[in-house]
């Protein structure tokens, strides 16, 4: 089966564990995700089947969007609710002066990503360092937050949610960690839910009980649950090309731009996804810089 299925995950999963139960369920060899949630998180996690795997490299670089749930007063070693408690503060902070301090996380800055994350220091992963006990000095990257709402705030209990839409790799951990130490008191991630990635939003998610509950049904039963594998890009311009121009296409020879009727796009470092006359998606072709020329740049 080639295609995508969005997933609305379940917390305490990682998202090799959805991914195991999709293959699973569908009997796909070929699975894989678009992008990690940790396993505290739940929402969004598209998965690839097939050969919709090969679209893995060529993700558009699309916004992600989040309900995030936050405790002040609170700090651990993972900056969220399920590591080690490393200290707790009285906080008596009010709504107004969280709103006060989101505009400097708007926009391009700079985060630093927490020991217990996936990102790799000299070949090793910094949460296997930190399950060691051990901290490293780790290099600061720049991220986009698009926008950062305080949705509400109990100032009896110190907590609240927040509505985030930002860029890959940014750290919603660490946005509450920073919030928090600029407040003096400190803050924890409590809950996370990605809302979209990917293009793809909740409304086009299925549970992961669903599928479960359907693969008894076999192959049959998924079918319109799979989307067309050029839905997730579908941020790309498109163009349809001739019955010839498919073939020549498929068989990765370049086609003239001056032959693309439909072509309008100069953009030459653009990306497009290209199409046969019937409709059907053929894969995704790059204009080369070299010649006046569209050629095959990954084949589905």
């Amino acid at each position: 089966m080639n295609g995508i299925l969005v997933i609305d995950k379940p917390q305490d999963f990682t998202s090799f564990d959805v991914v195991a139960v999709v293959r699973g369920c569908l009997r796909e060899r070929k699975a894989g995700h678009t992008g990690t949630l940790d396993p505290m998180a739940t929402g969004v996690l598209p998965v690839l089947l097939g050969s919709a795997t090969k679209a893995q490299s060529l993700l558009p670089d699309t916004d992600k969007e989040y309900e995030a749930s936050f405790q002040l007063g609170l700090t651990t070693d993972t900056l969220d609710i399920t590591g080690k408690v490393m200290s707790r503060t009285p906080a008596a902070v009010r709504a107004e002066q969280i709103e006060a301090l989101l505009p400097q996380f708007r926009g391009d800055i700079l985060q630093l990503p927490p020991m217990f994350s996936a990102v790799y220091k000299n070949g090793v992963r910094l949460y296997e360092l930190a399950r060691q006990g051990i901290e490293t000095e780790r290099e600061p990257r720049q991220v986009h937050i698009a926008s950062l709402e305080l949705k509400d705030f109990d100032e009896q209990t110190q907590s609240g949610n927040l509505s985030v839409c930002c860029s890959k790799g940014t750290y919603i951990r660490s946005l509450c960690d920073d919030i928090g130490r600029l407040l003096g008191c400190g803050g924890v991630l409590t809950a996370l839910r990605r809302t979209r990635a990917c293009g793809f939003s909740l409304e086009d998610a299925i549970p992961l009980s669903e599928i479960r509950r359907l693969a008894p049904e076999g192959a049959a039963a998924f079918e319109k649950l799979v989307r067309p594998v050029d839905s997730i890009f579908a941020e790309f311009p498109s163009v349809s090309v001739s019955e010839k121009q498919a073939v020549r296409f498929k068989n990765g020879a370049p086609l003239s731009l001056s032959r693309l009727k439909s072509l309008s796009v100069p953009d030459r470092e653009t990306l497009l996804r290209v199409y046969a006359p019937s409709g059907v998606f053929l894969g995704i072709g790059r204009i080369s810089p070299e010649s006046d020329e569209l050629r095959a740049h990954k084949q589905f």
